[in-house]
């Protein structure tokens, strides 16, 4: 699936959306974007092996969305999958008033079974894009680098052929580029050419250079590009793997100088990603990222704290990630309705811990790794300035911590620091940047080290907070915020019509107490 939500629009691959500045255009007046999606099965070859994939409409990647910030997108998406089923998150939008349509299931909605059609509709207020093609069995650039792959001969109508990315000389680009990577993070570069970082998760930051980007999972940036190079070449785009050592090469396509011919292909190897384990290249750049000036600033002070300890665990002999020596379990009822109606059983009401025991040691595996399952929720007040303090610990085996990329459904926080180390509390808390911390909704916490964000709870509604490397979560490794249920009106019977609700009177599912 693609989606793009600005007026200025062409849309290309590796997650990329691709803007002259000079030829930007702007729709007038909001307008309600209307679309009917099926999600079924479908042979494709994105990576060059054709097997069973899911698409939209017969598409993989899906339809592009395209609307602009103040249009409604309403889309009614019907699952004709046979076994398993679905819902849509929207990553990056806060569905401000329509919470249930998050698309976390379990949490905000129940799962879209087979047969059944589930209508989202919501306000865009944010970019969110997903694409992808790749090659794993060849390389654009085999008689350049040191490779045993071949030499990748495409025609150019191949599902897996790389889209070239076409420019004009001497004008500025502003690329969007998101990460929907389900375990790796990413490094993007193009050969000869800097970049100008403007934007982060949808929030301007103060201008910086850099060569290439660092980009973890659900993190997206806007960058500008301007093409000053010999005009006669074309340029290598690379993306290769950060954070965990890589298994596959370096995906490559061309930035194609028109008029050059977008088969020319560069002379020289292109951009090398930095080893896959320097972190300090990751903090470096993560570092830089502060907010523009005239950019909302945190509250001075939080009125409540919470310290996440992600482990590495044992349940039962499985391994599992654990907060806190608690591993999220998802109940069957969506939390938004057991919440709003107060089903007590549906979940464990008791809050689960808000800290650790300050005598464990980050620096070693848990003596003891065995975890709980567990399924509560921190219930915050509304518009409560909550400090959320996410400590990274190793693993189980020895020395070994690894990158979590962190998202929050809901809202965006500042991010108010990164430590080495445990957390020191009010002697870390001093370090805080009070004075432009930037505004997102992923962050990362790096091995052995504390990230420290600050948001404020003004969103009713139940929202995931999770690293988003997708294993790790359905390991457990999770937490789920709420606010202002009670506040939160108009919730569609479908959205959570399942689990204990499905067997309460219809005029209570339809109540806005």
């Amino acid at each position: 699936m693609r989606l793009e939500l600005k007026s200025h629009v062409v849309l290309v691959s590796f997650m990329i959306i691709w803007v002259c500045l000079c030829q930007v255009s702007w729709l007038l007046g909001a307008k309600v974007r209307h679309f009917e999606w099926e999600v079924e099965y479908m042979y494709g070859a994105p990576d060059c092996l054709e097997g069973v994939v899911i698409g939209i409409n017969g598409q993989f990647p899906g339809p592009t969305v395209r609307a602009q910030v103040g249009d409604t997108v309403s889309v009614a998406l019907t699952n004709k999958l046979s076994t398993e089923g679905v819902v849509i998150h929207w990553h990056g939008i806060r569905q401000r008033g329509t919470p249930w349509a998050d698309g976390t299931a379990s949490i905000s909605q129940c799962a879209i079974n087979p047969g059944e059609t589930f209508h989202y509709r919501f306000l865009v207020e944010r970019s969110l894009l997903m694409n992808g093609r790749g090659q794993f069995n060849c390389s654009m650039a085999s008689g350049l680098i040191n490779t045993t792959l071949a030499q990748c001969n495409f025609r150019g109508n191949e599902q897996c052929a790389p889209q070239i990315l076409h420019v004009l000389p001497n004008n500025t680009y502003r690329i969007r580029i998101a990460s929907s990577t389900a375990l790796a993070s990413l490094n993007f570069a193009i050969g000869n050419h800097k970049m100008v970082v403007v934007e982060a998760d949808g929030n301007y930051v103060q201008p910086f250079t850099v060569e290439d980007i660092d980009i973890y999972s659900g993190e997206s940036y806007s960058v500008l590009l301007t093409t000053n190079q010999d005009p006669t070449q074309n340029y290598w785009i690379a993306i290769g793997v950060r954070g965990r050592k890589p298994k596959t090469p370096q995906a490559l396509t061309i930035l194609n100088y028109k008029p050059t011919w977008a088969s020319k292909l560069p002379p020289v190897p292109p951009p090398i990603t930095p080893l896959w384990n320097n972190y300090t290249h990751s903090k470096s750049f993560s570092q830089k990222v502060l907010a523009l000036v005239g950019s909302p600033k945190p509250p001075k002070k939080a009125q409540r704290r919470v310290l996440l300890l992600n482990t590495q665990n044992k349940i039962n002999g499985f391994t599992k990630w654990a907060i806190n020596n608690v591993s999220l379990s998802l109940p069957t009822t969506p939390y938004l309705g057991s919440l709003k109606y107060n089903l007590r059983n549906a979940f464990d009401f008791k809050s689960p811990p808000e800290s650790f025991p300050i005598e464990y040691d980050i620096m070693k595996p848990p003596m003891n790794p065995n975890s709980t399952i567990g399924n509560g929720v921190y219930v915050f007040k509304m518009k409560q300035v909550v400090d959320v303090i996410l400590q990274n610990a190793n693993a189980l085996d020895e020395n070994v911590s690894e990158i979590h990329p962190w998202h929050l459904h809901g809202h965006d926080f500042w991010v108010l620091g990164y430590g080495e180390g445990k957390f020191r509390g009010r002697e870390d808390e001093q370090k805080f940047n009070l004075k432009n911390p930037p505004i997102k909704n992923t962050a990362v916490i790096f091995p052995y080290g504390w990230t420290a964000l600050r948001f404020r709870a003004d969103n009713p509604g139940v929202w995931a907070f999770h690293c988003h490397i997708e294993p790790h979560l359905h390991m457990g490794m999770g937490v789920v915020f709420a606010e202002g249920v009670r506040h939160v009106r108009g919730i569609p019977k479908e959205a959570i019509n399942c689990g204990l609700i499905g067997k309460i009177p219809l005029n209570m599912n339809n109540t806005n107490n």
